[in-house]
């Protein structure tokens, strides 16, 4: 109650929904004060679960971390997409179902290894800015998302995790801020809060949910539903392989110049080196000497 109170933004003199929600517990034990219909509505999870409140449901995904990143002053992010299969280097391929998926899962490890490296490079940046900008988030999970999670606390960064709740539970990683570590139930809603403070976007190889960001990202900017930002692709021979962007300039079903919207890049400092010069910030090594 204290921390709720602590947050306020301005006194009050009336009761809070805090107060009032103890006061319903302690009311005298009646039938009438048992019934569903008795409950304050934001405290009775199964009014608050309903299918009619689902419109309530969306809006609160989005006030929840949008409240706590304000209050952080977290202006902007650096967003990192990729596989959650991918492992650490020398660790096993835990997903593999033969042995094909646990050779290439293990050479993808060079991936978890530059996405740290990225991670490692934004949050320089985030650090001599008083981490208020250039912010790493991720999905919270394992694989390419622990790695960035994980580059940001190397250098003492916070980093932001958007966990969501799927069948087969996914943890945070412990390396996610855990004051920035965010629970979803909608994918919209967490999409939203992917990337309207990105100032950047960073894609690695990965599955179905990595290939669902990042065209999402991309339909965004080539439709003019978001600003332009760095938008790169880490792994040129992956990307080769699972997108045939020329074919699709070819067929007509989408501009010549699309492709131009994002870059394919292989190595950390070759992404960050596209964000530095985007934006004109300084290299890293005058970060350093600053520090």
């Amino acid at each position: 109650m204290a921390v709720l109170r602590m947050t306020r933004r301005r006194p009050t003199s009336l009761r809070t929904s805090v107060e009032d929600v103890a006061a319903s517990k302690r009311a005298p034990q009646t039938p009438q004060t048992q019934s569903a219909a008795f409950r304050l509505a934001f405290a009775d999870d199964e009014f608050m679960t309903s299918e009619d409140t689902r419109g309530v449901r969306f809006q609160l995904e989005y006030l929840k971390p949008e409240f706590r990143l304000r209050e952080r002053g977290i202006n902007s992010t650096v967003v990192l997409f990729g596989g959650a299969r991918i492992p650490a280097p020398g660790q096993p391929a835990w997903a593999a179902k033969n042995e094909t998926q646990k050779r290439n899962l293990e050479a993808a490890s060079r991936y978890y290894d530059e996405a740290r490296r990225f991670a490692q490079l934004a949050s320089f940046t985030s650090k001599a800015q008083g981490f208020t900008d250039y912010v790493v988030v991720t999905g919270g999970g394992p694989g390419v998302m622990e790695a960035g999670n994980r580059g940001a606390a190397d250098v003492g960064a916070p980093s932001i995790g958007l966990n969501i709740v799927l069948p087969h539970e996914q943890a945070p990683n412990l390396y996610v801020t855990p004051e920035l570590s965010f629970n979803f139930h909608y994918f919209a809603t967490r999409k939203i809060h992917f990337l309207m403070r990105a100032k950047a976007v960073a894609v690695f190889p990965g599955g179905f949910g990595t290939l669902d960001e990042f065209f999402e990202t991309l339909t965004l900017i080539q439709t003019g539903r978001m600003d332009r930002v760095p938008l790169l692709l880490f792994g040129a021979e992956f990307w080769s392989k699972v997108i045939n962007f020329e074919a699709l300039a070819e067929a007509g079903t989408i501009a010549p110049d699309d492709p131009k919207l994002f870059n394919i890049v292989d190595t950390a400092e070759e992404g960050w080196d596209i964000v530095r010069q985007f934006y004109n910030l300084p290299e890293i090594d005058e970060v350093l000497r600053g520090d």
